[in-house]
């Protein structure tokens, strides 16, 4: 490994699966100390111990994203172990399926944008303040391509991510001349927890070869691709990108839809 966040003091929020665990494993393998955030706390536990088995710092906190007080507590506590916070991976997020417009509900309406868009607002309030003093920080949030245009994702979490890819865009402006990042990824469809049952269903059907077919690059994602742009945004590599929504798609976002023969 190359060390690019060597010294980075790093939180990861959704660490305990998914892109959130390839994340954690990638950080800590970079060198950053990482505190890992999920409600799945079983879970976490074996996220981190694999990636210190891998040489890397990583801490479990069960907490959830969308909780003031919890969010409050995991800033705190990177703080005050490690004396401040670099880097803020917003990952933590919930799909809430596919029902349809006009048959949702408040209270469902309410939980997505709670965990999908109020969190990762709370740990941008929380951290902020810790990198403002420090003359730098990278924030980034998971946001989707679901947020850039419409039928990749139910009605309450395409808003909710549509709202995350603006705050990421306010809050770079919000927090203009502090030093500190604020950037968004938008990945596309990629086989984590939230998406297994996609992917179950084609292959009960035989049709798992047609996963990703509406892509450029004719395929689904990995949770270790996510990680990458991650990466790459907590680097220093990325210190002239800002208020940014970057799609890792396969391309997906590229393109209006067309009849698959068109393109052939």
């Amino acid at each position: 490994m190359t060390s690019r966040l060597k010294g980075k003091r790093a939180i990861v929020t959704g660490a305990a699966s998914g892109i959130g665990r390839a994340t954690l494993h990638l950080f800590a393998q970079e060198g950053a100390r990482v505190l890992a955030v999920d409600r799945a706390a079983a879970d976490l536990d074996g996220a981190v111990a694999a990636a210190a088995a891998t040489g890397g710092t990583a801490l479990a906190v069960a907490g959830d994203a969308g909780d003031e007080a919890s969010v409050a507590r995991v800033v705190e506590r990177c703080a005050a172990d490690w004396g401040g916070v670099d880097v803020v991976f917003a990952n933590a997020g919930v799909s809430g399926g596919r029902v349809p417009l006009l048959e949702g509900t408040v209270d469902q309406w309410q939980e997505i944008l709670r965990v999908n868009l109020i969190g990762p607002w709370l740990l941008i309030k929380h951290a902020a303040p810790l990198m403002i003093r420090q003359r730098s920080g990278a924030i980034i949030c998971t946001a989707s391509v679901a947020g850039l245009r419409a039928n990749a994702g139910g009605t309450p979490y395409s808003a909710s991510k549509a709202g995350v890819i603006s705050l990421v865009q306010t809050a770079a402006n919000a927090l203009a001349g502090t030093g500190v990042r604020v950037n968004a990824i938008c990945p596309g469809l990629i086989e984590t927890g939230m998406t297994r049952p996609i992917f179950e269903f084609a292959r009960q059907r035989g049709t798992e070869g047609k996963i990703g077919q509406l892509n450029p690059l004719d395929r689904h994602g990995l949770p270790a691709e996510i990680a990458a742009t991650a990466l790459f945004l907590a680097s220093d590599d990325a210190s002239y990108v800002n208020g940014q929504a970057i799609a890792v798609d396969g391309g997906l976002s590229s393109t209006h839809p067309f009849t698959a023969g068109g393109r052939r």
